[in-house]
Protein backbone atom coordinates (compact mmCIF):
# COMPACT_ATOMS: atom_id res chain seq x y z
CA UNK A 1 0.00 0.00 0.00
CA UNK A 2 1.30 3.47 -0.71
CA UNK A 3 1.29 6.53 0.92
CA UNK A 4 1.20 9.31 -1.23
CA UNK A 5 3.91 12.30 -0.88
CA UNK A 6 2.80 15.36 -1.46
CA UNK A 7 3.01 16.05 -5.06
CA UNK A 8 1.19 12.41 -5.60
CA UNK A 9 1.45 9.56 -6.77
CA UNK A 10 3.01 8.76 -10.32
CA UNK A 11 2.98 5.61 -12.58
CA UNK A 12 5.92 6.48 -15.65
CA UNK A 13 5.29 3.90 -18.34
CA UNK A 14 8.40 4.10 -20.68
CA UNK A 15 10.86 1.48 -22.21
CA UNK A 16 14.09 4.02 -22.42
CA UNK A 17 15.33 3.03 -18.94
CA UNK A 18 17.41 6.78 -19.27
CA UNK A 19 14.68 8.92 -19.85
CA UNK A 20 12.25 6.73 -16.84
CA UNK A 21 14.42 6.67 -14.45
CA UNK A 22 15.98 11.03 -14.94
CA UNK A 23 11.89 11.87 -14.96
CA UNK A 24 11.82 9.66 -11.96
CA UNK A 25 14.57 10.87 -10.14
CA UNK A 26 13.43 14.40 -10.77
CA UNK A 27 9.96 13.91 -9.87
CA UNK A 28 10.89 11.80 -6.73
CA UNK A 29 13.18 14.76 -5.50
CA UNK A 30 9.74 17.44 -6.21
CA UNK A 31 8.04 15.22 -3.97
CA UNK A 32 6.35 12.66 -5.81
CA UNK A 33 6.33 9.01 -5.01
CA UNK A 34 7.25 6.85 -8.34
CA UNK A 35 6.44 3.33 -9.83
CA UNK A 36 7.76 2.21 -13.18
CA UNK A 37 6.59 -0.03 -15.61
CA UNK A 38 8.99 -0.70 -19.32
CA UNK A 39 6.36 -2.38 -21.21
CA UNK A 40 2.45 -1.85 -21.88
CA UNK A 41 1.24 -4.93 -20.35
CA UNK A 42 2.77 -4.18 -17.10
CA UNK A 43 1.78 -0.59 -17.25
CA UNK A 44 -1.56 -1.72 -17.81
CA UNK A 45 -1.46 -3.88 -14.85
CA UNK A 46 -0.23 -0.98 -12.38
CA UNK A 47 -2.33 1.15 -13.89
CA UNK A 48 -5.68 -1.17 -12.86
CA UNK A 49 -4.22 -2.34 -9.43
CA UNK A 50 -3.03 1.03 -8.27
CA UNK A 51 -5.02 4.40 -7.38
CA UNK A 52 -2.25 7.00 -9.25
CA UNK A 53 -2.90 10.70 -9.43
CA UNK A 54 -1.51 10.74 -12.78
CA UNK A 55 -0.29 7.87 -15.59
CA UNK A 56 3.03 9.13 -17.78
CA UNK A 57 2.79 7.00 -20.90
CA UNK A 58 5.07 6.35 -23.87
CA UNK A 59 3.19 6.03 -26.84
CA UNK A 60 5.30 3.44 -28.72
CA UNK A 61 6.10 0.13 -25.71
CA UNK A 62 6.94 -3.12 -26.15
CA UNK A 63 4.23 -6.01 -25.75
CA UNK A 64 1.54 -3.58 -25.60
CA UNK A 65 1.97 0.11 -27.59
CA UNK A 66 0.45 3.23 -25.53
CA UNK A 67 -2.70 3.69 -27.66
CA UNK A 68 -3.84 0.11 -26.73
CA UNK A 69 -3.29 0.69 -22.67
CA UNK A 70 -4.95 4.08 -22.70
CA UNK A 71 -8.21 2.73 -24.92
CA UNK A 72 -8.25 -0.63 -22.33
CA UNK A 73 -7.72 1.67 -19.02
CA UNK A 74 -10.85 3.80 -20.21
CA UNK A 75 -13.04 1.50 -21.99
CA UNK A 76 -12.27 -2.06 -20.17
CA UNK A 77 -10.89 -0.90 -16.59
CA UNK A 78 -13.37 1.86 -16.03
CA UNK A 79 -10.02 4.24 -14.86
CA UNK A 80 -10.63 7.71 -15.30
CA UNK A 81 -6.67 8.61 -13.68
CA UNK A 82 -5.04 11.14 -15.82
CA UNK A 83 -2.45 10.40 -18.67
CA UNK A 84 -0.15 11.99 -20.33
CA UNK A 85 0.93 10.37 -23.26
CA UNK A 86 4.93 10.62 -24.77
CA UNK A 87 5.02 11.06 -28.50
CA UNK A 88 8.28 10.88 -30.33
CA UNK A 89 6.55 12.41 -33.48
CA UNK A 90 4.65 16.24 -33.25
CA UNK A 91 2.14 15.12 -35.27
CA UNK A 92 -1.17 16.47 -35.34
CA UNK A 93 -3.28 13.09 -36.45
CA UNK A 94 -0.46 11.03 -33.55
CA UNK A 95 -1.81 13.61 -31.06
CA UNK A 96 -5.51 13.28 -31.68
CA UNK A 97 -4.47 9.47 -31.97
CA UNK A 98 -3.90 9.57 -28.17
CA UNK A 99 -6.21 11.82 -27.22
CA UNK A 100 -8.70 10.08 -28.99
CA UNK A 101 -8.31 6.79 -27.05
CA UNK A 102 -8.42 8.89 -24.10
CA UNK A 103 -5.47 10.70 -22.74
CA UNK A 104 -5.36 13.87 -21.29
CA UNK A 105 -2.53 15.65 -22.08
CA UNK A 106 0.83 15.07 -24.36
CA UNK A 107 4.03 15.92 -25.07
CA UNK A 108 7.01 15.58 -27.43
CA UNK A 109 10.07 14.35 -27.17
CA UNK A 110 12.32 15.51 -26.23
CA UNK A 111 10.49 17.66 -23.45
CA UNK A 112 11.35 20.11 -20.82
CA UNK A 113 11.31 18.25 -16.95
CA UNK A 114 10.15 21.11 -15.90
CA UNK A 115 7.53 21.53 -18.46
CA UNK A 116 6.26 17.63 -17.98
CA UNK A 117 6.43 18.47 -14.08
CA UNK A 118 4.05 21.92 -14.61
CA UNK A 119 1.66 19.23 -16.79
CA UNK A 120 1.50 16.75 -13.72
CA UNK A 121 0.66 18.99 -10.95
CA UNK A 122 -2.38 20.43 -13.67
CA UNK A 123 -3.78 17.56 -14.24
CA UNK A 124 -3.11 16.12 -10.50
CA UNK A 125 -5.36 19.55 -9.64
CA UNK A 126 -7.86 18.97 -11.48
CA UNK A 127 -8.63 15.66 -10.37
CA UNK A 128 -8.17 16.38 -7.09
CA UNK A 129 -10.79 19.72 -7.32
CA UNK A 130 -13.92 19.02 -4.96
CA UNK A 131 -17.09 18.62 -7.96
CA UNK A 132 -20.22 19.99 -6.61
CA UNK A 133 -23.24 22.28 -7.29
CA UNK A 134 -26.42 21.82 -9.17
CA UNK A 135 -27.18 19.86 -12.01
CA UNK A 136 -25.97 21.24 -15.72
CA UNK A 137 -28.75 20.96 -18.50
CA UNK A 138 -28.48 22.45 -21.86
CA UNK A 139 -31.51 20.77 -24.01
CA UNK A 140 -30.94 16.73 -23.77
CA UNK A 141 -27.45 17.52 -22.88
CA UNK A 142 -26.74 16.56 -18.52
CA UNK A 143 -23.89 16.55 -16.53
CA UNK A 144 -24.48 15.73 -12.80
CA UNK A 145 -21.42 17.38 -10.96
CA UNK A 146 -21.59 15.40 -8.02
CA UNK A 147 -21.20 11.82 -9.68
CA UNK A 148 -19.37 13.23 -13.00
CA UNK A 149 -22.41 11.48 -14.81
CA UNK A 150 -22.76 12.86 -18.58
CA UNK A 151 -25.87 11.85 -20.23
CA UNK A 152 -27.51 12.83 -23.77
CA UNK A 153 -31.00 11.85 -24.63
CA UNK A 154 -30.76 9.21 -21.75
CA UNK A 155 -27.69 7.42 -22.99
CA UNK A 156 -24.50 7.88 -20.85
CA UNK A 157 -21.56 9.23 -22.51
CA UNK A 158 -18.15 8.28 -21.70
CA UNK A 159 -15.69 11.43 -21.44
CA UNK A 160 -11.79 11.60 -20.45
CA UNK A 161 -11.09 14.00 -17.48
CA UNK A 162 -10.17 17.13 -19.58
CA UNK A 163 -12.97 16.46 -21.71
CA UNK A 164 -15.09 16.55 -18.51
CA UNK A 165 -13.38 19.47 -17.49
CA UNK A 166 -14.05 21.27 -20.52
CA UNK A 167 -17.76 20.33 -21.21
CA UNK A 168 -18.36 21.80 -17.59
CA UNK A 169 -16.76 25.10 -18.35
CA UNK A 170 -18.93 25.22 -21.48
CA UNK A 171 -22.00 24.22 -19.82
CA UNK A 172 -21.47 26.44 -16.44
CA UNK A 173 -21.31 29.12 -18.76
CA UNK A 174 -24.08 28.31 -21.30
CA UNK A 175 -25.23 30.18 -23.26
CA UNK A 176 -22.40 32.65 -23.18
CA UNK A 177 -19.28 32.27 -25.37
CA UNK A 178 -15.94 31.40 -23.99
CA UNK A 179 -12.98 32.34 -25.49
CA UNK A 180 -9.87 29.93 -26.02
CA UNK A 181 -7.48 31.95 -23.39
CA UNK A 182 -10.23 31.37 -20.52
CA UNK A 183 -10.80 27.76 -20.96
CA UNK A 184 -7.01 27.09 -21.24
CA UNK A 185 -6.13 29.25 -18.03
CA UNK A 186 -9.06 27.05 -15.88
CA UNK A 187 -8.17 23.64 -17.20
CA UNK A 188 -4.20 24.08 -17.31
CA UNK A 189 -2.87 27.11 -15.37
CA UNK A 190 0.33 28.57 -16.08
CA UNK A 191 0.93 25.17 -18.08
CA UNK A 192 -0.24 25.87 -20.72
CA UNK A 193 -0.39 23.42 -23.80
CA UNK A 194 0.95 24.00 -27.26
CA UNK A 195 -1.81 25.06 -29.98
CA UNK A 196 -2.91 22.01 -30.91
CA UNK A 197 -3.91 20.81 -27.36
CA UNK A 198 -7.57 22.31 -26.82
CA UNK A 199 -8.32 22.15 -30.28
CA UNK A 200 -7.54 18.22 -30.45
CA UNK A 201 -10.22 17.85 -27.26
CA UNK A 202 -12.93 19.89 -28.69
CA UNK A 203 -13.15 17.79 -31.38
CA UNK A 204 -12.85 14.45 -29.23
CA UNK A 205 -15.63 16.35 -27.08
CA UNK A 206 -17.52 17.33 -30.20
CA UNK A 207 -17.66 13.34 -31.35
CA UNK A 208 -18.77 12.70 -28.16
CA UNK A 209 -21.88 14.45 -27.26
CA UNK A 210 -23.02 15.88 -30.87
CA UNK A 211 -22.18 13.65 -33.51
CA UNK A 212 -24.78 10.44 -32.77
CA UNK A 213 -27.53 12.87 -31.88
CA UNK A 214 -29.71 15.00 -34.23
CA UNK A 215 -28.66 18.42 -33.11
CA UNK A 216 -25.70 20.29 -32.51
CA UNK A 217 -25.14 21.58 -29.48
CA UNK A 218 -21.07 22.92 -29.06
CA UNK A 219 -20.48 25.66 -31.52
CA UNK A 220 -17.23 27.22 -32.49
CA UNK A 221 -17.44 31.41 -32.75
CA UNK A 222 -15.03 32.29 -35.18
CA UNK A 223 -12.40 34.72 -33.65
CA UNK A 224 -14.25 34.46 -30.13
CA UNK A 225 -14.34 31.22 -28.64
CA UNK A 226 -16.86 28.32 -27.86
CA UNK A 227 -20.03 27.66 -26.06
CA UNK A 228 -22.69 24.65 -25.30
CA UNK A 229 -25.83 25.90 -26.71
CA UNK A 230 -29.59 24.99 -27.78
CA UNK A 231 -29.29 26.68 -30.91
CA UNK A 232 -30.39 25.65 -34.46
CA UNK A 233 -27.37 26.88 -36.01
CA UNK A 234 -23.30 28.09 -35.10
CA UNK A 235 -23.93 32.21 -35.01
CA UNK A 236 -21.86 33.82 -37.71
Amino acid sequence: MHVTRDGGLVLIVEDNRNISEMVGEYLEGRGFEVDYASDGLDGYRLATENNYDVVVLDLMLPRMDGVEVCKKLREEARKSTPVLMLTARDTLDEKLTGLGAGADDYLTKPFAIQELEARLRALIRRERRQVGGEVLKVADLVLDPASLRVTRGGSELQLSPIGLRLLTILMRESPRVVSRQEIEREIWGNGLPDSDTLRSHLYNLRKTIDKPFGKQLLHTVQSAGYRVADISQPPE
